[in-house]
């Protein structure tokens, strides 16, 4: 019985989007062939969908391929363990914490957690570089710029195609955030078929208005947020609470990178509220020191990322406080 099957693991924000489509690319799938896992922004534990699909219908996992794109490894490391114990082989690629990584001979782990590294970096490089105008455009959503610019310049592209490219990046990242898919302007799944066909980003960009209704949308959410006030502000560190809206969801990730890049000296938290009311917070290091983001968030429920950008999931409205002054500490 020919028990093959592949899986797609991956964050539907920019850089986990643009990773899986890199690979994809290098190493061409139908559609029809590969069943995808997604879904927003904080949907990080991916892999316990596949260890329930492994558990409803398989006893074993013996010729399944799976590919996981920019999620963390520690928030999904018990059911990496059980996929592997059943079978399955495994290719990782992301740039989060790993302290629960073991060695494997079904686990091709490749993983940097440089604060100037992504998970399409990872993938460019196992690609050799063929579809690196992709890659650039990634590290452009996942707010590496001066990294994306640099890229940019070695690959010999024009200003206004590095431009071309940061939109495309920013944008893409931009619909990665919300309480759920609905509040997302496009479903990843979806997303992740309109750029299956396309090697080339400038040819996706004017065949398709994906980018030009994002690129709106992002306008528009990031005006409202601008007319939000600050709960705390000092020379180190500003904490902003966005109300209660879509929008807030949408934009909360871009608006956290348009204040590191307006205030490069400052670190940042934007707190927004899914519709359960629960508290989600998205911290951004200061540009000029992007360490410790990650410490920070782990010290509250749900909290993890990287060195120069985190999150919480649950965040307790009454430990603001206590949020406001490891910020101050961390980067005072």
């Amino acid at each position: 019985m020919n028990r093959e099957r592949i899986w797609d693991v991956f964050n539907v924000d920019a850089d986990g989007l643009l990773a899986r489509h890199q690979f994809r690319l290098a190493h061409p799938e139908p559609m029809e062939n590969v069943t995808l896992v997604t879904g927003v922004k904080r949907d990080i534990a991916l892999l316990a969908r596949v260890v329930a699909a492994l558990a409803a219908t398989d006893a074993v996992a013996d010729g399944w391929k799976i590919h996981v794109f920019d999620i963390s490894f520690d928030r999904n490391a018990d059911a990496v363990h059980s996929l592997l114990a059943a079978g399955a082989h495994i290719d990782y690629f992301d740039h989060h914490r790993a302290g629960l990584m073991q060695d494997h001979p079904q686990l091709h782990a490749r993983i940097d957690e440089s604060p100037v590294s992504c998970s399409s970096l990872l993938v460019d490089r196992h690609c050799e570089g063929v579809h690196r105008q992709w890659a650039i455009a990634a590290a452009f959503g996942d707010n590496l710029s001066a990294i994306a610019q640099a890229m940019a310049r070695e690959a010999g592209l024009a200003p206004v195609q590095a431009a071309q490219l940061q939109k495309l990046g920013e944008c893409l990242n931009y619909n990665a955030y919300g309480d759920s898919v609905s509040d997302l302007h496009y479903d990843p799944a979806h997303l992740a078929a309109q750029l299956q066909p396309y090697a080339d980003p400038f040819k996706f960009i004017d065949n398709e208005e994906i980018v030009s209704r994002l690129h709106a949308g992002y306008e528009s959410d990031m005006a409202e947020a601008c007319d939000v006030a600050a709960t705390h502000e000092s020379l180190r560190a500003a904490v902003y609470r966005l109300p209660d809206a879509a929008w807030s969801r949408r934009v909360s990730g871009a608006f956290a990178n348009h204040l590191v890049h307006a205030f490069p000296q400052r670190a940042h938290a934007v707190i927004t509220a899914d519709a359960a009311q629960r508290m989600t917070v998205s911290i951004r290091a200061p540009q000029h020191s992007p360490r410790d983001a990650a410490t920070i968030a782990t010290r509250f429920p749900g909290g993890g990322g990287r060195a120069a950008a985190a999150g919480i999931e649950a965040f307790e409205p009454g430990r603001l406080d206590e949020l406001i002054a490891a910020l101050e500490e961390t980067y005072g």
